[in-house]
């Protein structure tokens, strides 16, 4: 059996083009990657950065599982402590409802976004000291279950559409905690492999080891997400990468700007030091031709014990872009449906 190839679209946007081309370049790869036989397609959330266009997931959701056919579209993710955990649970049912058997809800218990603007969406909460994602989940999963202790004022709420339940659970991590508690919880689990210091591996596999059965998943599921840029040779393919290594750069200096052109990274004057941590972050974006691609994510995830790989590209150029991941569904073997 092929290991699923799944798509995390963060709806970057590039250097000369606005944000709403970057929408419009969400659906136009959904639709491709939908061809060529990719199991998922998950959107982030973030807020107030000029790099990405989408701060609502549930949004875009709708729109790319309209516009496809067998794709399964989630959320990667809704960040929990961003929203009411019943309008999350209302949202979501409504596209199960609409597109049963097809939408996913990926949980995240970062803000997405700086300290002011995560201010700015939670102003209006109850305020309530330290990280309240865990209550906020354990609200999200009652609402489900409908199990509020008795003379609790939610007890008596009937969430809506009635009689539709919630997509499938995964939580998102870049450490071992989400994986211990999605493994506790009975959860799927999505590993940000692209931005994480911590080992893949070791939380992965510690999830699937303490992985315990529940309402939420008779099995684990563990999603390597990581990301990937691919071409016909391998100096096209670093060459492309160009712009994501500038980019990524510049994220670590606080400089959240459009995906650059390749011209731009390719005249920017780079320092000895900018080279040197370039180089460091090679393991964090895999670069090459199809059949090396191949061999590295199919290592990896045998070293992780992935039960799916997920790609996420910044590549400035969107025809380049899709030919990308064309390229690597082809070599993986998933071919057209």
């Amino acid at each position: 059996m092929v290991l699923p190839l799944s798509v995390l679209d963060l709806s970057f946007v590039n250097a000369g083009a606005t944000p709403a081309d970057a929408l419009r370049d969400s659906l136009a790869l959904a639709r491709h990657v939908d061809g060529l036989g990719y199991h998922r397609y998950w959107l982030a959330e973030h807020h107030a950065l000029p790099s990405v266009a989408s701060p609502a997931p549930e949004v875009m959701i709708g729109q790319i599982a309209a516009a496809t056919r067998n794709l399964r579209v989630g959320s990667g993710g809704i960040m929990l402590p961003n929203h009411a955990p019943l309008m999350v649970a209302e949202r979501f049912k409504l596209l199960e409802a609409l597109f049963p058997g097809r939408i996913d809800l990926g949980l995240g218990r970062a803000p997405g976004t700086d300290g002011v603007t995560a201010r700015a969406l939670r102003r209006r909460d109850m305020p309530q000291a330290g990280d309240d994602f865990l209550d906020r989940l354990q609200e999200l999963m009652l609402w489900e279950t409908g199990e509020f202790p008795e003379g609790h004022p939610f007890r008596q709420i009937a969430v809506s559409p009635a009689g539709v339940p919630l997509p499938p659970l995964f939580l998102l991590g870049s450490s071992d905690y989400g994986a211990v508690m999605a493994a506790r919880l009975g959860t799927g689990y999505a590993f940000a492999q692209h931005f994480a210091s911590y080992d893949a591996g070791e939380a992965l596999r510690g999830y699937r080891r303490l992985h315990q059965a529940s309402r939420w998943g008779a099995r684990p599921h563990a999603i390597l997400a990581l990301a990937a840029i691919c071409a016909e040779t391998e100096g096209r393919a670093e060459r492309l990468a160009m712009s994501a290594r500038l980019a990524t750069l510049r994220r670590e200096r606080g400089e959240y700007g459009p995906i650059p052109s390749l011209a731009e990274a390719e005249a920017y004057p780079y320092s000895a030091a900018e080279r040197l941590r370039m180089e460091q972050g090679r393991a964090r974006l895999h670069v090459g031709s199809p059949e090396t691609l191949r061999t590295k994510l199919l290592a990896l995830a045998a070293e992780t014990e992935a039960d799916e790989i997920m790609i996420v590209s910044s590549i400035h150029d969107q025809a380049a872009r899709a030919r990308s991941y064309g390229l690597i569904a082809e070599a993986w073997g998933l071919g057209d449906r």
